[in-house]
């Protein structure tokens, strides 16, 4: 299981975006969009976690910048 951290997204980005641009490079498990307690608004990071570490580093590569 690989944890991928994913900074510098919009505040309107979704777990649902995230799980299709992440999935074209392998089986993805579980997106998290990290949001402010309080407002419920997204703080801008999210993590994605992939079973396959092999996956999880094309992605990474790829997805990078």
């Amino acid at each position: 299981m690989t944890n991928i951290f994913v900074g510098n997204l919009s505040y309107s980005t979704s777990e649902d975006e995230l799980a299709a641009a992440f999935s074209a490079y392998g089986a993805v498990d579980r997106v998290s969009v990290v949001r402010d307690r309080g407002t419920g608004q997204s703080r801008g990071f999210a993590f994605v976690e992939m079973p396959n570490s092999n996956e999880a580093a094309n992605a990474i590569q790829a997805m990078n910048g």
